[in-house]
């Protein structure tokens, strides 16, 4: 795991978690928006960190994200963010580690799946299958995530995706790939969940509401105190890869108990 770090003289702490099989310098606008605020703890799992390793568990990501905020002396997380995986580091740190945190935003969190083991290898395998073939041809990646919608503004649509491909050849291993997906639908959780003070909001794209729909259901049995937020016309991860101005907002919104008028 590899940490960035943006407004380290800020005093208060937001610890956010990557989504899986994105490089992590396509969070950094998101990051450095909330830095002019906060002190921005940006976690690189396992796997997608340059530094040669594999992603192993959801779990150990998590582990790994308290015991280095452990090391930095924090005894408490003012707000925290994920993002799809990084939405399911988010529910699994809430429930198994012992760092309070104040509030909390699970965007797009995949929660482990209720179905038979067999089933949800099948499911694996599938999600392997079609995220090992977007990194090896380019073309494939475009038709999956089209240029026009998934370029960020001011960049080069194709420097922007031969530097994310180029990126993904290098460095997500098959093995990481799998374990990602196996893990992300399937980790554990204490069960009962245990009762934690957090204020929690969860995220979600309107264009992904049918597939959001067991998650939801099941953080908010986890966490009852969770407060559903939709955002119109937006696909999976959309706000903060491409919007990172608006995610600001949005997160300022929340963190600072002020709705837009």
């Amino acid at each position: 795991m590899k940490v960035y770090e943006f407004g380290a003289g800020n005093g208060k702490t937001f610890v956010m978690f990557q989504c899986a099989a994105e490089p992590w310098w396509v969070f950094k606008p998101s990051a450095e928006a909330m830095a002019r605020d906060w002190h921005v703890y940006l976690f690189i799992a396992d796997g997608h960190d340059e530094q040669g390793t594999t992603f192993t568990t959801l779990e150990k990501n998590a582990r790994d994200a308290a015991e280095y905020l452990r090391g930095k002396g924090i005894k408490k997380v003012e707000a925290m963010y994920g993002v799809s995986m990084g939405g399911a580091s988010v529910i699994r740190f809430l429930a198994t580690e012992d760092i309070p945190v104040d509030k909390a935003i699970i965007d797009a969190g995949i929660t482990p799946y209720p179905y038979p083991k067999l089933i949800c290898r099948l499911i694996s395998v599938a999600d392997w299958v079609s995220i090992m073939l977007g990194t090896k041809s380019l073309t494939l990646m475009k038709l999956a995530m089209p240029p026009k919608r998934w370029t960020p503004a001011g960049e080069d649509p194709e420097a922007h995706y031969r530097k994310i491909f180029d990126f993904e050849k290098r460095h997500f291993s098959p093995r990481t790939i799998y374990n990602v997906f196996w893990s992300t639908n399937n980790y554990d959780m204490p069960d009962p969940v245990p009762r934690v003070p957090t204020e929690i909001e969860y995220w979600y794209g309107e264009q992904e509401k049918r597939a959001r729909k067991n998650d939801i259901a099941y953080t908010k049995r986890a966490f009852p105190q969770t407060v559903v937020r939709e955002f119109a016309g937006l696909a999976h991860a959309e706000l903060v890869l491409m919007f990172p101005e608006r995610f600001c907002r949005e997160a300022t919104r929340f963190l600072s108990g002020k709705e837009e008028g």
